[in-house]
Formats: structure tokens, C-alpha cells, sequence
């Protein structure tokens, strides 16, 4: 005489359950949905502090300017082959190496010359610098993970050496890009970089990102 009440409340809880499971998964984005502009996509990044520096060195994201598309050609020499025009190229690598060329520096919007002679004066930028990368996240990645974010074409621009080297390991915070009318497409940039690889933000961060935004409110998302 009890199984039919026992088995009722088996069946309620059941269906229960089911409808619990049916709206948790109506309610989780599809998988690779990206908000469409860079302000949105700031909204999904996480705030919390900068975590310590221990353990930082260049070598733990891996050798510098691995070939990890297997193309035959290193990805410093890759985007060079992508931002710079003009380009020539050391006989026998079959247009991967670049020994000279010309590229309008995002940073500055000065127009620069490269030579292989002075690589130094056209250098390639970690957008989200490693450094920072691993205080906000990397540092819990494995090498694997490190190697592709440190060869990412989205996260490397060929841009003003000294320019670069001012900019350090800063973030949205501390340094933003000379040429103004760059820093939408910057900061747009770092946002899509932090989405892609669940990195965080500082609040600091976060505000400074908010700002630079908040000017160009349809900036979309880069992908490469």
C-alpha cells in the first residue's frame, strides 16, 4: 500500500531534477560566442588582483618565435610577412624570412623602415604583456598553453621598438598607445586577447579598459 506514494515522490523529484538540468543549460552561452563589441566583452572578464611575479621568466611561455603553425616559417617572421609592405626576403627561405620592408607603426602612426640589420628599431609586441599574462592567470596554465598564447597572432603586433620598450610589462592602467587613435583598437585587442585565454583584469585595469571604451562603444572584437 505505501510503494505507490514512495514511487510518487520519486517520479516529482525526478522531473524535478530534470527541469533543474533543462533551464541550467538553456541559460549557458554557446559554446565559442563572443559578445560582438569590445565594451561587451569586457563585461565577461573577471576582476580580481594582480597575483605575485614569482616564478616569471620569458622562457616559461616557451622558446622565443616557435614555428607552432608548422608553416615553416618562426612567428616573428610570420607577422612581420602580416603588418609589414614593401617586404623583401633572404633568397632561399621561400618568403619567410623578411630582411627589409615598411610598416606605419600602430603606436606612434609613424612610418618606419625595417632592415634585418636593425631589427631592434621594428620589434614584435605581446600585446598583453607576458609578464602581465602570468600575474592574471597563465601562471596556473601548462607550457603547452603558454607556448600558443606567447605565439598567438592576436596577441602580436609588429610596432616602434623604442616605443615598445617604454610600454614594458604595463597594462591598460599604467600605458596606452601615443597615437590616440589607436587606443580603441588596442584596448579592444587586449580585451579579445584576456577573453580568448580567461585571463583577468585588475579593477585599476578594468576602468582604464572601461574609459578608452566608452569612446568607441561599436569598436568589434579582432580575430587575428
Amino acid at each position: 500500500m505505501t510503494a505507490a506514494p514512495t514511487w510518487t515522490r520519486r517520479r516529482s523529484l525526478l522531473l524535478a531534477l530534470g527541469l533543474a538540468f533543462a533551464l541550467a543549460i538553456s541559460t549557458v552561452p554557446a559554446a565559442g560566442a563572443v559578445p560582438p563589441t569590445a565594451e561587451q566583452a569586457l563585461t565577461t572578464l573577471k576582476v580580481k588582483g594582480r597575483a605575485p611575479k614569482t616564478g616569471y621568466s620569458r622562457d616559461r611561455f616557451g622558446a622565443a618565435w616557435s614555428d607552432v603553425d608548422h608553416n615553416g616559417c618562426d612567428t616573428r617572421n610570420d607577422i612581420l610577412n602580416r603588418d609589414l609592405a614593401n617586404k623583401e626576403w633572404r633568397p632561399g627561405t621561400h618568403d619567410c624570412v623578411v630582411v627589409a620592408g615598411t610598416v606605419t607603426d600602430p603606436y606612434t602612426g609613424k612610418g618606419l623602415t625595417f632592415a634585418k640589420a636593425r631589427a631592434a628599431d621594428v620589434q614584435i609586441d605581446h600585446v598583453v604583456a607576458l609578464s602581465d599574462a602570468w600575474q592574471k592567470g597563465a601562471q596556473q596554465w601548462d607550457a603547452a598553453k603558454r607556448k600558443a598564447f606567447a605565439n598567438d597572432p592576436l596577441e602580436l603586433l609588429a610596432v616602434d621598438g623604442p616605443t615598445n620598450m617604454r610600454k614594458g610589462d604595463g597594462d591598460t592602467a599604467t600605458w596606452l598607445p601615443p597615437n590616440k587613435s589607436f587606443r580603441c583598437a588596442y584596448v579592444a585587442r587586449q580585451v579579445a586577447v584576456k577573453a580568448k585565454y580567461g585571463l583577468w583584469v585588475t579593477q585599476a585595469e578594468h576602468d582604464a579598459m572601461a574609459r578608452v571604451l566608452q569612446r568607441c562603444p561599436d569598436q568589434k572584437l579582432p580575430t587575428g
